[in-house]
């Protein structure tokens, strides 16, 4: 939820200001950019896991202070509220046994992480929206403490002047209001940075907006919100509804959502950054003392704080980032499409996919996304989030003949993106049994139609059939998904339905 700041109140000088510092930053990128100052090729791949807090019973804790001082690892931060956590696993270069090193480093914060929760009765949850949690527990008090929560909450509703409105129709309709940003705080996702060169970065961007509904269609895993099962992935809608800064007069005027898909194929990292000045103003009009410029003409490598701090707050599901590691600049691509789980698996599965299928995706010929508009593109960002994996998507029709027609996702991913998959993790250098394993997964979830979403929502149908109403039937899915992410097992061999009481006696 953006950089660390400090808290304190901004008036109209402020603002003015800030929107100098950002032209400025902006003119100091270009200028990095020409005079070609980024670092060179090194393939690193970087992961954030967002997760949940729950207790024994499955419901929310809002704990995460007392978890992390006991967990004591600058690995674990805090995230936007009391029941979340946030884990980050160091970079590493894309190659040799990758996945398996990460699976392994996952599994041991993970699970480190999650007794140290068991100390105080409560539980780690890798799931993209926590079933159980009510509109209760989605309250500003509720915010994890520190200044930049509180700073960009009070922000967000101040530019929007008015109660957030939440209504999201998918299998129930959900509509209600919020006071507050905090209903963000159910969207728990899993985020994949890839650093690359100022000359590969549009390619890669592009391919990975052309390959982000596929992602969503065979990871999704965010069905229910507040007692009601939405969309097979609620947190693309939930996110843009609870931190939407227009009021529904300017919605009506076509003005863009800080949480966006984005609305066009790019050719440089440059119009993204632009892009943002352009279209949105500044929440948190912080100010730094650099002059981007001056230190530029120094021969330094300016840290661009507002640039950056301005990114921060514009939540593209494909986003830019500019970083500086060991004094020298760079850019990355971060995706934000998936959500948190199901199982360490799944995750790498998803990762795996990812890098693979976008490698080779920027390196073809006829790249897609000169073939595919963008309007479709993200019109199947939509539909992937409505139906999982189920879906089904617009894609260029293969052969000479060109044009785009409509494919199940479970056959796109099968015939199309896992060999694609496959070649690009052969180009980073990945070994085979890494390469089959993961891809694997994904092949059988393609197979069985099988994802984190499907089974909660046939295990949750299962529980309404045997009885319990729906307050019990969610908790009792999230408790039975608690065990079964445990024991690690990926989510396509996940028995549905609950386990049958042990007999007595």
């Amino acid at each position: 939820m953006g950089e660390k700041v400090v808290a304190g109140s901004f008036d109209l000088s402020d603002r003015q200001r800030y929107r100098g510092k950002l032209r400025e930053c902006l003119a100091g990128l270009a200028r990095l950019l020409e005079e070609k100052r980024f670092d060179r090729p090194k393939n690193l791949m970087g992961l954030e896991i967002e997760l949940n807090l729950a207790g024994p019973d499955g419901l929310p804790k809002m704990m995460n202070e007392q978890v992390l001082e006991r967990i004591a690892s600058r690995d674990f931060q805090t995230e936007l509220a009391m029941f979340n956590l946030e884990v980050n696993i160091a970079p590493h270069r894309l190659g040799g046994r990758v996945f398996d090193r990460l699976a392994e480093e996952l599994r041991t914060s993970l699970g480190y992480a999650h007794r140290k929760a068991n100390e105080v009765d409560a539980g780690i949850v890798m799931i993209g929206i926590l079933p159980t949690l009510g509109r209760d527990d989605l309250i500003s008090s509720n915010l994890s403490g520190g200044d930049r929560y509180a700073l960009l909450n009070d922000q967000i509703v101040a530019a929007r002047g008015e109660d957030f409105v939440l209504d999201i129709d998918g299998v129930d309709r959900l509509v209600c209001t919020s006071k507050s940003i905090v209903p963000e705080a159910a969207c728990t996702s899993v985020q994949l940075h890839l650093q690359v060169t100022p000359g590969r970065f549009a390619d890669v961007w592009n391919a990975a907006q052309a390959v982000a509904a596929a992602q969503v269609a065979i990871g999704a895993n965010s069905p229910f919100l507040f007692g009601h099962e939405l969309w097979r992935e609620s947190r693309p809608p939930l996110f843009q509804q609870s931190t939407d800064t227009r009021p529904p007069e300017l919605q009506a005027q076509g003005v863009r959502p800080r949480t966006w898909f984005g609305e066009r194929w790019i050719s440089s990292a440059y119009d993204l950054f632009e892009e943002n000045l352009r279209y949105f103003p500044a929440l948190l009009p912080i100010c730094d003392d650099e002059d981007p410029l001056r230190v530029l003409d120094d021969g330094g490598i300016p840290k661009l704080a507002e640039l950056v701090l301005h990114n921060g707050t514009v939540y593209r599901w494909n986003r830019p980032v500019y970083g500086i590691a060991d004094g020298v600049p760079h850019l990355r691509v971060e995706n934000r499409v998936l959500p948190a789980g199901p199982t360490v698996s799944d995750v790498i599965a998803n990762a795996a996919f990812y890098y693979g299928v976008v490698r080779a995706l920027a390196e073809e010929p006829r790249p897609v996304w000169t073939r595919l508009p963008f309007e479709s593109a993200a019109a199947n960002f939509d539909a992937a989030c409505r139906d999982g994996i189920d879906a089904r998507l617009e894609w260029p029709r293969r052969g000479r003949y060109g044009g785009t027609t409509q494919v199940d996702a479970v056959h796109l991913v099968r015939d199309e993106l896992l060999p694609l998959a496959e070649a690009g993790l052969d180009a980073w250098g990945v070994e085979p049994a890494d390469r089959d394993f993961y891809l694997g997964i994904i092949e059988e979830r393609c197979r069985r139609r099988v994802n984190g979403a499907s089974w909660q929502a046939a295990t949750f149908h299962r529980a309404l059939e045997a009885g319990l109403d729906r307050d019990a039937a969610l908790a009792a899915t999230t408790r039975r998904y608690s065990e079964l992410m445990h024991v690690g097992e990926p989510v396509h061999t996940w028995p549905v339905g609950l386990p049958e009481p042990a007999p007595l006696g």
